[in-house]
């Protein structure tokens, strides 16, 4: 009977420290669950602010260089720390009237509800292509001081008087070289776009009409895509040709 009677209070300490114990576990866990789902709002919030992002190309105003439906992945540390350079792709917002009606097209929704939230997750940490809306994506010919002039007498574009061979347009030979001839100096702060498919391309040449003369405001830049992601058979780097502009700065004549 002693024996009996001495063991029981024991045995109800042990087991309410048991509960402690398992109840001090299960707020750990909540507790690790919250640092990790923080923390990755965290990351994923500074990926897409300061670092990459994913875009869709919903036309043909870049091709070869772009096909439809290709994905690319965007430095946006060009413009923010880095500067752009000439013969970069860029990703930018719409300037104002650029995107006409139906041209503010989306990446297409997977059908799949497990495929159409991957896409949303890899959206939100910046990877993903449901936010390509009213994005568009040329190559700075001009930037700010640069006097760009569409088309000498064998209808090539010059920079600053320099006529430059470009090896990345659909342009056939004897055509010109771009979709509308201009003769601009780009202003402090502004870029001045074209597409590689230069006659299937709404560009600068063809909003010289709009308030903002074709010209993009660099703030306007998202970033400098360096990347086609996919498809897998389409997968490449993106090329700024810097020999293509070899020269055509004052200081290098």
């Amino acid at each position: 009977m002693t024996d009996s009677t001495t063991d029981q209070p024991a045995t109800r300490g042990r087991q309410g420290s048991g509960n402690r114990s398992k109840g001090r576990a299960v707020w750990l866990f909540i507790r690790d669950i919250v640092v990790i789902f923080i923390v990755a709002l965290l990351v994923s919030f500074l990926i897409k602010t300061f670092l990459i992002r994913s875009f869709y190309i919903p036309s043909a105003s870049m091709e070869d260089t772009l096909m439809v439906n290709d994905r690319i992945i965007v430095n946006e540390l060009e413009p923010k720390l880095l500067p752009v350079h000439r013969g970069d792709i860029v990703v930018f917002t719409d300037p104002g009237g650029w995107l006409g009606p139906g041209e503010n097209i989306q990446a297409p929704e997977p059908s799949n509800p497990i495929a159409r939230g991957l896409s949303d997750f890899f959206t939100f940490i910046g990877l993903g292509t449901a936010d390509s809306d009213n994005h568009l994506v040329k190559r700075v010919i001009g930037v700010p001081g640069d006097h760009v002039v569409c088309c000498n007498t064998l209808n090539q574009i010059t920079v600053n008087g320099t006529p430059i061979k470009e090896p990345y347009t659909t342009v056939q030979p004897g055509d010109q070289a771009a979709g509308a001839p201009f003769d601009v100096t780009v202003p402090p702060g502004k870029l001045w776009v074209l597409g590689d498919n230069r006659h299937d391309s709404a560009d600068s040449s063809a909003h010289q009409n709009l308030p903002s003369k074709g010209f993009v405001p660099e703030k306007d830049v998202v970033g400098r895509a360096f990347v086609i992601s996919w498809p897998v058979s389409r997968w490449s780097w993106l090329s700024n040709y810097p020999d293509v502009f070899r020269g055509v700065d004052k200081d290098d004549r």
